[in-house]
């Protein structure tokens, strides 16, 4: 059985991602509605801005758990289906990590 993974803009701007096995639309409604407590439940009303279909619920998910580490810009991206863009930004991030502060790097000590 499938699974949907959908982004929905929220009334304040922000963006929540989410599955679902049931039927999207439906989905949508209930979370326009608040029928789940957490994070879209105070942030109504909410648009449906990406969905994309899963053969296989474990394959949502882990979608689901990438693009939640996302950045905003790419998530953008792959919402307009700017995927050189979404490319870009995959390679920029990398880069800037590789070069990033060397926390817990060992001391010298003196002599």
């Amino acid at each position: 059985m499938g699974a949907w993974l959908y982004i929905l803009r929220c009334s304040d701007g922000s963006y929540y991602t989410g599955t679902t096995r049931a039927d999207l639309e439906r989905r949508v409604a209930e979370q326009q509605a608040g029928h789940f407590a957490g994070y879209t439940q105070t942030r109504t009303p909410v648009v449906l801005a990406y969905s994309e279909y899963f053969d296989r619920i474990t394959n949502a998910i882990a979608a689901e758990r990438q693009i939640k580490g996302w950045s905003r810009a790419k998530k953008e991206a792959l919402m307009a289906g700017d995927f050189a863009r979404l490319g870009l930004l995959a390679r920029t991030r990398r880069s800037s990590s590789a070069h990033g502060s060397r926390r817990g790097a060992a001391r010298r000590s003196s002599p």
